[in-house]
């Protein structure tokens, strides 16, 4: 696929993800790959069907994949604004997109308050469980008649970002079983004690992260990175200076934050010339 008829410009792009976010995506479900979960997903599809379609899994923050007002009520009409947007946005821009709800099924719809890593279940681990989640994802979209089996990218954000660092790393898949390529957005990069020696991932991987992340250190990121890349991993982090933690949520209060704005402008744009490349 081809990078000018993909990237249809940053704000025609937001436009048209904009026009989508009137339409529900499709509730599915599918089994994690840890055999034991029935996984909830929400599947954003693109209006131009011309199979087979590349595909992104999306890999939710500590909040969960529903906004904070939801109220109890969990379903495709309480979906956050930042996990709508972008998937209306791949979806406008030709991707199957597919949001993976880890939390919900384990008991936790609601997700988890800030500063409460210390204290979730085992259950929802990042590093040993969630990417079981992303592999289940990618079995169910490989097995789908419409889906470009080796055009299936990767997105997280945050709790769901170190899920996608973690299962880029994994030792259970490479270049032709694995995904094709991730975007990982400020994760926490310390994945409990499992790379502190770096990494390597087994497809390419674009980093971002605000230099004034108020939950997780980006320098630890930076850090992170820089000993992946010793061991010849394709990994790259774009640093924002004064960005926040959650820099790209399209809310009023993240983008009342002129460092936010931009930051969320130039990493979409990053994000969007990745995947046309890589998928």
């Amino acid at each position: 696929m081809t990078l000018a008829p993909l990237i249809i410009g940053l704000t025609a792009g937001l436009s048209a993800g904009a026009a989508a976010f009137a339409q529900q995506p499709e509730r599915v479900g599918f089994p994690s790959a840890d055999g034991r979960t029935a996984l909830v997903s929400y599947v954003f599809m693109p209006a131009a069907r011309n199979t087979p379609l590349p595909a992104v899994v999306m890999m939710h923050g500590r909040g969960g994949i529903y906004s904070s007002a939801a109220k109890g009520r969990y379903d495709a009409t309480t979906i956050s604004q930042r996990n709508r947007a972008w998937g209306a946005l791949w979806a406008a821009n030709g991707y199957v997109a597919v949001l993976v709800d880890s939390f919900g099924p384990r008991g936790y719809p609601g997700g988890f308050p800030r500063y409460s890593y210390d204290t979730r279940p085992d259950a929802v681990n990042e590093v040993s469980v969630r990417p079981l989640d992303a592999y289940g994802a990618l079995n169910w979209l490989r097995q789908r008649g419409d889906i470009a089996a080796d055009r299936i990218g990767l997105q997280g954000w945050s709790n769901g970002g170190s899920a996608a660092l973690a299962t880029m790393a994994s030792d259970k898949a490479n270049a032709q079983t694995g995904f094709r390529a991730a975007l990982v957005f400020y994760p926490a990069c310390q994945l409990r004690g499992s790379f502190d020696d770096g990494l390597r991932p087994h497809a390419p991987v674009r980093v971002f992260h605000g230099t004034a992340d108020e939950e997780v250190s980006y320098r630890r990121c930076v850090a992170l990175v820089e000993r992946s890349r010793k061991l010849g991993g394709d990994i790259a982090i774009t640093t924002y200076p004064g960005a926040t933690h959650g820099f790209d949520d399209p809310g009023r209060t993240r983008q009342n934050v002129a460092a936010n704005r931009d930051a969320k402008a130039d990493a979409t744009a990053r994000a969007l010339s990745f995947f046309a490349e890589r998928l």
